[in-house]
């Protein structure tokens, strides 16, 4: 059956209008993105199928452009729109972020991390870089690795940190395995940029190691 043909408060779009996207499931807001569905199946039924096939909305979200565009209704425009609306949310939540007037909810800034870091395919190292208050100056991906490490430098990250003059900064960086628990590894490099930052004294308050949906604090841990 059409989707024109559903009673009106039973369309996506409409329910949307009325209710709010929150009262809506999966399915229903990838209708929306998709518009319309292929031949033999309404948006929704295709969103139902692509959900099914992907396993979650999570899986579609973040998969590559030839696991993407192999599914029926989806295709090179479909996941460049994708990639486009999923930048805007990261920025939105960036722009967020940087209108708190100070930093201080370990909880807002484990959130901002955790969709910053946790689809990345390989191991990223990022800093987010505060002032002297504790607002954000910005948020900086400083290194690019491979599934399981990546090279950091400490004098790049002084560098930076003094190029924008920052007081304080956060360190993170994702585990691709999904497991958050620090490495040793992880340890020792924080170490290191503690005493570098200390000797232009800019202050290390964290570092976030993000997993899947989750993130280690060293701080809250003892560890910094």
């Amino acid at each position: 059956m059409k989707l024109t043909d559903w009673p009106a408060d039973e369309r996506p779009r409409e329910k949307l209008l009325q209710h709010g996207a929150g009262v809506l499931s999966d399915a229903e807001l990838l209708a929306i993105f998709l518009r319309t569905g292929i031949s033999g199946s309404n948006a929704v039924d295709l969103s139902r199928q692509l959900l099914s096939s992907f396993g979650s909305l999570r899986n579609l979200l973040a998969a590559d452009k030839a696991s993407f565009c192999q599914h029926r209704g989806l295709g090179e425009a479909k996941f460049a729109q994708l990639q486009a609306v999923l930048e805007m949310a990261r920025r939105f939540q960036s722009e967020q972020l940087r209108r708190e007037p100070a930093l201080t909810d370990v909880a807002v800034t484990r959130q901002f991390l955790i969709s910053q870091l946790r689809d990345e395919p390989n191991e990223v190292f990022a800093m987010l870089l505060l002032d002297s208050q504790h607002r954000v100056i910005r948020f900086d991906k400083m290194f690019f690795g491979t599934i399981d490490a990546a090279a950091v430098y400490p004098r790049v990250l002084v560098k930076r940190a003094l190029d924008l003059n920052a007081a304080a900064i956060i360190l993170t960086h994702n585990h691709p395995s999904g497991v958050a628990e620090p490495s040793q590894a992880d340890k020792q490099i924080t170490r290191r940029i503690v005493d570098a930052m200390a000797l232009v004294d800019i202050r290390v308050l964290d570092h976030f190691v993000i997993g899947d949906g989750v993130a280690v604090s060293f701080a809250e841990r003892g560890l910094i």
